[in-house]
């Protein structure tokens, strides 16, 4: 991979008292986390814990009802869900957000030019030579699916999906990335791979990247922290290695008890 491009590295990531009431349920309660830029982080917890909700309230799916967002100090609670693509918020979701119909090329490159801009933008012809395409092709050598370029999109597996995923992220620079358990229904011969991506598009950027995973294991030597929610709110933030030995987590998260 190459060395991170300084316009592209990641922004920090701040979360104050963040609650979220529906219908007189309570989804998420005082959430505080504090994310240093081109961080790596993961967050896990059982099934109902919030996490997804703590996604949609980040990327602006849904507004909370209390607390704050801030990306690189700028509060952006109240702000549209593009407004936060184009200050460098991306996010991939549980199900695929690709275009089937689409070649895994013409994926890539369409993100590609819609970053570009300029003579590059949507409304120009794609041609094999042009920088859009090079850039594209670029990307999937590095999320390793350049021998799938010309295959649609909806007829790779589950897990080159999310390669594929990674590599439209890639082509759009964000600097803070919220990957929405990206191993679900990946099978098992294909997170290695996956995981590599994942190592690939941190190393890369050097964006800042927020992920759910339910299997531990995963994290173990890829992300810095792990932060553990249950009911709502978040119980613990350390390293990986330190959370396995918490026993708070053990107790609510493992199942283990004190």
């Amino acid at each position: 991979m190459n060395t991170p491009d300084p316009s592209t590295t990641g922004a920090s990531l701040q979360i104050e008292g963040l609650g979220l009431d529906i219908g007189g349920a309570t989804i998420l309660k005082d959430v505080d986390l504090n994310i240093e830029p081109g961080a790596l982080v993961s967050v896990i917890g059982p099934n109902g814990a919030g996490k997804t909700t703590l996604f949609n309230t980040i990327s602006g799916v849904v507004r909370p009802t209390a607390g704050r967002i801030l990306m690189d100090g700028a509060d952006i609670t109240r702000t549209s869900v593009p407004q936060r693509a184009r200050a460098g918020l991306g996010r991939t979701f549980q199900t695929s957000s690709l275009f089937p119909q689409l070649s895994v090329r013409e994926n890539v490159r369409v993100a590609v030019q819609a970053t570009q801009g300029g003579s590059y933008s949507l409304l120009r012809f794609p041609r094999r030579s042009d920088a859009a395409t090079a850039r594209a092709e670029e990307l999937l050598h590095s999320v390793g699916l350049g021998h799938r370029m010309d295959a649609r999109a909806g007829d790779i597996s589950h897990g080159d999906k999310r390669k594929l995923e990674i590599a439209v992220l890639l082509a759009t620079r964000s600097r803070l990335v919220l990957l929405d358990e990206p191993m679900a229904g990946v099978a098992s011969g294909d997170v290695a791979g996956l995981v590599d991506s994942i190592r690939g598009l941190h190393a890369e950027t050097g964006c800042t990247v927020l992920m759910v995973e339910h299997h531990i294991e995963v994290l173990m030597g890829l992300v810095d922290l792990v932060a553990v929610m249950y009911f709502g709110t978040i119980i613990a933030v350390d390293t990986p290695q330190r959370i396995m030995e918490n026993v708070t987590v053990q107790s609510a998260y493992l199942g283990t008890g004190a």
